[in-house]
């Protein structure tokens, strides 16, 4: 057999050739990894060759428990290692791997028994050892393989299709489990106490570079009406802790900025650790920023101010502005969705993809050019800067934990919004964005977006079809809210001083957005 070099493990299930359909001599098949977690996750990985009789199902059988894992629902790649073996270039997806849910408590034990049913009828089994692991690392490790296998086709789309058929339900389930375990009891320290009202809280979240909390706190500092906000650093870098309070410390010293710190003990993702750190804002406006977002505007934070007090409470209830490139270009003037369509080849048969894909106004656009400037409602704004009410935050339950690390979720809350009747604006402050600096970029994030774009299709496809695709959507289309009435709450939070965190509830638990459709065609 034919060992994964990514896990060291192996189970020979010893099946031989049934019917002698192939003149190829069968490879047999092997089980080269069973993940378990105490969390209930179940991931395994193997190769078999079934061409001639395709599997069934995988039984893994614990100490009390047990999970299937259906012949259908697996996620099934190439393995180039095999095709050799084989003889032939056969364009044969030998490899597979899955996660799946025990049907009770999993009893930890060093060995558990897996059973592979073929649809003759022909079964083999044999005992395997455990890998015993947590499950952030479990869901690490699924990610890094769903980015990280070998495809026939179009990688996105036959990945997508995998998530599509069970597997993307599962991983989404369990980083929400992992995201609850990190976000139970958060680290928190402030740093300096306002001098008088906040206009805003701005949130920034970092993950594997410290040196942003410094450099941001020491570019913000001084500028026109910046004494009347407040910075919380919410890291998923636990690692970092104490050079973000030693800086943090130092920079209210230096440049008498009022900051808070929120240490997570591991990486909650964007969603989870905003959510997290908007319970500790002392203000009714928040304000997520990137780490690697700066002023191109001085007086951002007066005129910040000023949008909130005098515009329309329709037209700054959550809104963004337009973000630059660090060569002057623009990257962002508010955001559209379009419809890419992909195809997935399955047992030699096709089939066609529609994925959802986000769209930047104006990228790439001169500095000089404002036709994407001027403030307009627009489909969605990008995470990178989104200021949003506080009261109409924890109406919409925060960003959903179910889009893992990042991607899409910023999307997903301006959609949320703009279902209850009220868009996303583009309000025309200017910032400086360079665009990937602000964190450090692994194989599993690449795992974490195709979950993402995934969920977002299914989500939002039949939704935004066909009126709110394309550059030109119509916002119309959506219902209209009730007349609003400036002095009238929201939601009915009960009153809180100053200091009181906002009343978000269910935020760090994540929301599920209106059940739609956009997989297969």
């Amino acid at each position: 057999m034919v060992a994964n070099e990514r896990s060291g493990m192996t189970g020979d299930l010893g099946f031989a050739s049934h019917g002698g359909v192939d003149q190829v001599a069968p490879l047999g098949n092997g089980l080269e990894a069973l993940f378990v977690s105490r969390s209930g996750a179940v991931m395994i990985t193997g190769w078999i060759d079934d061409r001639s009789d395709p599997v069934d199902c995988v039984n893994v059988l614990g100490a009390g428990w047990s999970v299937r894992f259906d012949g259908a629902s697996l996620g099934r790649f190439r393995r180039q290692d095999l095709e050799g073996a084989a003889q032939r270039r056969s364009a044969y997806p030998y490899g597979y791997f899955d996660l799946h849910f025990a049907d009770g408590p999993i009893a930890m034990t060093a060995e558990c028994r897996v059973e592979v049913r073929l649809r003759s009828g022909a079964a083999m089994s044999a005992v395997v050892p455990v890998r015993d692991c947590d499950a952030e690392e479990l869901r690490d490790v699924a990610l890094t393989y769903l980015a990280g296998a070998q495809y026939f086709g179009d990688p996105v789309v036959t990945a997508i299709s995998c998530l599509e058929r069970g597997m993307g339900d599962h991983i989404v389930s369990l980083n929400n489990h992992v995201v609850s375990q990190l976000t139970a009891q958060p680290y928190v320290q402030r740093f300096g106490q306002p001098g008088g009202p906040l206009a805003g809280s701005i949130v920034v979240c970092l993950y594997g570079k410290p040196e942003f909390l410094f450099l941001q706190l020491a570019l913000y500092a001084g500028l026109p009406g910046m004494a009347a906000y407040e910075f919380i650093f919410v890291s998923n870098s636990p690692e970092l802790a104490e050079r973000l309070l030693d800086e943090a410390r130092i920079c209210q010293t230096i440049y008498s900025m009022v900051s808070t710190v929120v240490i997570l003990p591991g990486n909650a993702g964007f969603s989870a650790a905003n959510n997290a750190a908007a319970v500790v804002a002392r203000s009714s406006r928040l304000v997520f920023l990137n780490p690697d977002v700066f002023p191109r505007d001085m007086d951002w934070a007066q005129r910040h101010t000023a949008l909130v007090a005098d515009l329309p409470p329709d037209q700054t209830r959550l809104f963004g502005a337009p973000l630059y490139y660090d060569n002057g270009s623009l990257m962002h003037g508010g955001m559209y969705f379009d419809m890419d369509q992909g195809v997935d080849v399955v047992d030699r048969k096709t089939m066609a993809w529609r994925l959802m894909r986000v769209q930047h106004y104006g990228k790439g656009a001169p500095p000089q050019d404002r036709t994407y400037l001027r403030p307009r409602p627009v489909p969605a704004v990008t995470g990178a800067f989104i200021s949003v009410e506080a009261r109409w935050f924890e109406t919409l339950e925060g960003f959903s934990t179910d889009y893992v690390f990042g991607h899409y979720e910023d999307a997903d809350l301006c959609l949320r919004s703009l279902d209850l009747g009220f868009p996303a604006y583009l309000q025309d402050i200017k910032m400086w964005h360079l665009e990937g600096k602000g964190s450090t970029r692994l194989p599993l994030h690449e795992g974490g977006s195709l979950v993402n774009r995934w969920l977002f299709s299914s989500r939002w496809g039949q939704y935004c079809s066909p009126a709110l695709l394309g550059p030109q959507p119509s916002l119309s289309a959506v219902r209209q809210p009730a007349p609003l009435d400036p002095d009238e709450p929201l939601t009915s939070p009960p009153a809180r001083a100053q200091d009181d965190a906002p009343n978000i509830g269910r935020m760090l638990s994540g929301r599920r957005s209106p059940a739609t459709t956009g997989g297969a065609q």
